[in-house]
């Protein structure tokens, strides 16, 4: 699989964690998407990962999933968790950030989701058996793998928002925020598109 074009330009100069930590809790206030603080924790630093991603991140963005998905669980020990992980973290990134990439390239959404969920899913159970007597622990995996779909819409609001930054300004930067609402609907779209004076409108032709 083809690396795809990140949605919106990153200075790796600032502290990416935080700045993520912001674009997350902010998507999830704004979609109504509760979460436990320590998901939401990791749900950010896996974009700072992948805004500047190293070979696990790559890995995950260049090969099948079902070759990835199959690796891991054939392996053992912390690397079949390790393997797990990344598996699931592609493909809620991919499936977040470059649905349109997946289309394209024939891949079907549903059948990513399936396998990030199965990842994380064997990542939370290993952890579960590892630390059984830790009650209380925040289930991170579980609630990744259990509520996929919900981080996949809270990881596409966030994909939103950084195309909207980072056009605000170029040429033509209205022009690519209003090709991308037409093919994902967005609200956060939709309302940067507002900001400038534009309301889009399905099936009226275009813009108002």
């Amino acid at each position: 699989m083809s690396r795809p074009a990140h949605p919106g330009e990153i200075d790796l100069s600032t502290d990416v964690r935080g700045f993520f930590s912001e674009l997350v809790v902010a998507a999830t206030e704004d979609h109504g998407i509760a979460s436990n603080d320590a998901t939401t924790a990791y749900v950010a630093a896996l974009l700072a990962d992948f805004a500047h991603p190293d070979g696990r991140c790559l890995t995950a963005l260049e090969r099948p999933f079902t070759l990835l998905l199959a690796e891991a669980m054939e392996s053992v020990g912390h690397e079949r968790f390790e393997r797990l992980r990344a598996v699931g973290d592609g493909a809620l990134y991919l499936r977040g950030f470059f649905s349109e990439h997946l289309e394209t390239r024939g891949v079907a959404l549903k059948y990513v989701s399936a396998v990030g969920a199965r990842a994380y899913d064997g990542a939370a159970t290993m952890l579960r058996r590892a630390h059984a007597s830790e009650a209380g622990a925040p289930d991170v995996f579980g609630e990744l793998s259990s509520r996929f779909d919900a981080f996949v819409t809270l990881l596409s609001s966030v994909a939103d928002r950084l195309v909207a930054q980072g056009t605000a300004g170029s040429p033509g930067g209205v022009l690519k925020l209003y090709e991308r609402w037409l093919k994902t609907g967005s609200n956060d779209l939709a309302q940067a598109l507002g900001a400038h004076g534009l309301m889009p409108q399905r099936g009226s032709g275009g813009l108002q």
